[in-house]
């Protein structure tokens, strides 16, 4: 899965694989978490979201689990 590094104070690369639905976030105190089920318009509001960190905590914090 190819990391897609963003610009956040939280959140430092995104990666996403369309056909598992499965998304990875690494975060800036160097842990990477796995999501499971994300659906595409879920990782595309993610990367387009002016704030990824609240974006995260909204949308995607304790869902999505493996």
């Amino acid at each position: 899965m190819q990391m897609i590094r963003v610009s956040s104070s939280a959140i430092t690369a995104v990666g996403y694989d369309i056909q598992s639905r499965r998304m990875k976030i690494t975060f800036h105190q160097g842990h990477t978490y796995d999501f499971c089920g994300v659906p595409q318009h879920v990782v595309d509001g993610l990367l387009r979201a002016g704030s990824k960190g609240s974006y995260y905590n909204k949308h995607i914090k304790d869902r999505y689990q493996c």
